[in-house]
Formats: C-alpha cells, sequence, structure tokens
C-alpha cells in the first residue's frame, strides 16, 4: 500500500502537470518526451533482475529505494509549477509577441482555463474519459493475460514470449517517438482515433493467430498505437481545458477511464475459463475499443460560458493561448 501511494504521487500525473504548465505550442511533443523516460526505465528491468538473482529481492528493493531517493528527491526540487511566478512565460514566449503562435505558425487565439466544475459539465470532458477507458480495456487485459496465451495457447517459450514483449516495448517507443514528431501538427484526436483502430486490429491479430507474422503485426500495431496515443491523452485535456486546473481535472477524468484497467482483464479472463481459449474474449475488446474510437470523433473543444469567460475577461484569468471554443489548426 505504501509502495502503491508513492508511486501515484510520484508518476506521470504529477510530473505531467508541470508539463502541461510549463508548454503550450510543444505540449505534445514534451509531453512525448518525458513518456518516453518512462518507456526507457524499462530497459533497467534486466539489471533488477540480475541484482535480484545476485544479492536477493530485499537487498535489491532497499538499494532501488535508496538510489530513488538520491537522485529522485534532489530533482523534485529543480522542477518548479509553472512559469510565470519566476518572470517567465509558456514556450518561453511572451503572449501576443510576434513568435506566440501555434506548432503549425499560426497566430495563437485566446485559451480561458475551465474549473474542473465547469469541465465537468461538457460532454467533452465525459467522451474522452469514455473513449480513454475503451483504449485502457485493451492495454489492461494484454499487460494481465499477454504472456499467458503467447505460452498457453500458441505454446511459446516463456524466453519467445519475453521476446514478444520486448519488441511490443520497442514499437511502443517508436510510436512515442513518431508523436513527438506529428502531436503539435497534427489533430490530436484524428490521431487517436487512428490508434483505437490499430489496437482493435492488433487484439484480433493476437486472438486468432497461428503463425508468427500475425503475432509480429500484433506487436508492431498495438505498440505503435500505444506509444502514439498515451502522450496525447495529457495533451487533448489541457488543449480542451487549459492548464491552470489540469491537475483536477486530468486526475478525475483518469479516475474514470481507470474503470477500464479492471474490466479488461476481468472480460478477458473470465471469457478464456468459459470457452477455454482468449478468442472470444479479445474479440469482444476490440469490438469495444473500436466503438470507443467514436468517444474521440464526437470529442468537440468545448464552449468555455459566455459569463464566465467575460469574468475572465474582467479579471485577466485566461491562458492566453488558443481559444477553446474552436479547434486550433494542427490539433
Amino acid at each position: 500500500a505504501c509502495m502503491a501511494f508513492g508511486a501515484s504521487l510520484a508518476s506521470f500525473m504529477p510530473v505531467s502537470v508541470a508539463i502541461v504548465n510549463w508548454f503550450e505550442r510543444r505540449r505534445a511533443r514534451a509531453l512525448t518526451i518525458l513518456s518516453l523516460g518512462f518507456a526507457t526505465g524499462g530497459l533497467l528491468v534486466p539489471v533488477l533482475v540480475y541484482f535480484i538473482e545476485a544479492f536477493g529481492w530485499r537487498s535489491t528493493t532497499f538499494g532501488a529505494g535508496i538510489v530513488v531517493i538520491a537522485f529522485g528527491f534532489p530533482l523534485s526540487m529543480i522542477v518548479r509549477h509553472r512559469p510565470e511566478p519566476y518572470g517567465m512565460h509558456k514556450d518561453g514566449v511572451a503572449p501576443g509577441s510576434p513568435a506566440d503562435t501555434t506548432a503549425t505558425g499560426a497566430p495563437r487565439a485566446k485559451q480561458y482555463d475551465f474549473t474542473a466544475k465547469q469541465a465537468l459539465r461538457t460532454s467533452s470532458f465525459w467522451l474522452i474519459a469514455l473513449g480513454h477507458g475503451s483504449a485502457l480495456l485493451i492495454v489492461a487485459a494484454l499487460q494481465v493475460h499477454l504472456t499467458l496465451h503467447l505460452t498457453e495457447n500458441l505454446d511459446y517459450t516463456l524466453a519467445q514470449a519475453a521476446s514478444v514483449v520486448a519488441f511490443l516495448t520497442a514499437m511502443q517507443v517508436a510510436g512515442q517517438a513518431l508523436t513527438g514528431v506529428v502531436g503539435d501538427r497534427w489533430s490530436k484526436r484524428g490521431i487517436v482515433v487512428v490508434c483505437m483502430g490499430m489496437h482493435a486490429v492488433a487484439i484480433i491479430l493476437l486472438a486468432f493467430a497461428n503463425s508468427t507474422w500475425m503475432v509480429g503485426a500484433f506487436a508492431v500495431l498495438h505498440g505503435l498505437a500505444w506509444g502514439a496515443r498515451g502522450p496525447l491523452m495529457s495533451a487533448i485535456r489541457a488543449d480542451f481545458f487549459g492548464g491552470a486546473n489540469f491537475g483536477t481535472i486530468m486526475g478525475t477524468s483518469s479516475l474514470i477511464a481507470s474503470i477500464g484497467t479492471t474490466v479488461g482483464p476481468l472480460i478477458a479472463g473470465i471469457l478464456a475459463d468459459m470457452t477455454g481459449s482468449y478468442e472470444v474474449g479479445f474479440t469482444v475488446l476490440a469490438v469495444m475499443a473500436g466503438l470507443g474510437s467514436l468517444f474521440f470523433v464526437f470529442a468537440k473543444p468545448p464552449q468555455f460560458p459566455v459569463h464566465a469567460a467575460q469574468v475572465a475577461e474582467d479579471t485577466g484569468h485566461t491562458a492566453g493561448t488558443e481559444d477553446a471554443s474552436a479547434a486550433a489548426p494542427g490539433r
């Protein structure tokens, strides 16, 4: 419980809040670099395995904790929550200056910062949360059942299954790198809709795999989709609702989306027990993810309340970036 609590407080969520506060024009790229750091951390797993085998899990865990404190705590003291108190601006660009443009070079319009209560009243908030949850159905189910499916249903050795997971991770990193290049220039929602389709096709290929190329195609499609979509989940919410209350909005939305993390593995596991294979369970998840892409299709940039906009104008409480009432170029 203590480890889970600490990991939640020091994981992607709080760091992404700082990223959103500091970046606007290159927000997707910054979040992608953050995600690459998490994915790259997976490369240390063989090192941890070596230390566990050599010194035992207790000594290894204690040593890992010391390393986290020695490096993590000083680094956390360097990070600043937002630039304005230090006389700086998002992306290092002053609002209204000639350089204050979008990633495509178009002038940036004003963006209002939604409160959490205002965001909850929009359909976009719920559509994004449900769409994110439908993606997590597949991601979580595969994290739990992939190795079991490969070894028991497809007769892979444990080493071969580990190779598939390693290749999948490499594709995830490639997908993240791709988002870093195009995430701020192309429609974020459009990219996510394509990724949802890739998730669905990938798990269908895995469910009915009877050759190596099908497993390889699954790893490519699922890995690229997972890597490309992940950073955009935060970027879309920040684009729609602003950065002032991003932490609360993102946390509430992720709490709803996390239902998929629980339901996905249960669906796959229960149907596998009932039918003797993962074909039916994976197919159901694929259909749910495919339908879930519609949530992102209909999640339009929300209209900021007119009366609240007037108050924000009078008090100067706006983000000074892009208009949340209209889709910005390249988003």
